[in-house]
């Protein structure tokens, strides 16, 4: 990682954990780092013993992209986490809601 002549990234790693909750993490890494070096980093693996590398979603600015992925300055980088229901699903539970009361 890293060089010499290149500029530093500035990256930002965010993660939520559940509705309402944000784990957001700015940065500062080598030109040539790659978004696991980014997770790593961050810390936010050590903080949420949940993230499961190997199963889990990563992307950046919501387009899904590997861990080995380059990261460019000013990117965002975000651990997804799995859908409990459908939002399709989701929509119509709500829509019969609103129309009960």
């Amino acid at each position: 990682m890293g060089r010499a002549d290149a500029a530093p990234l500035t990256v930002q790693v965010v993660y939520c954990p559940r509705a309402g909750a944000v784990d957001e993490s700015s940065l500062v890494l080598p030109a040539d780092a790659c978004v696991r070096d980014a997770l790593q980093l961050s810390g936010v693996l050590a903080r949420h013993a949940e993230i499961d590398l190997a199963h889990q979603r990563i992307g950046i600015w919501g387009r899904l992209r590997s861990l080995e992925a380059p990261l460019r300055d000013q990117d965002r980088v975000e651990i997804y986490r799995p859908l409990l229901i459908d939002p399709k699903e989701a929509r119509r539970r709500r829509q019969a809601q609103q129309r009960k009361a």
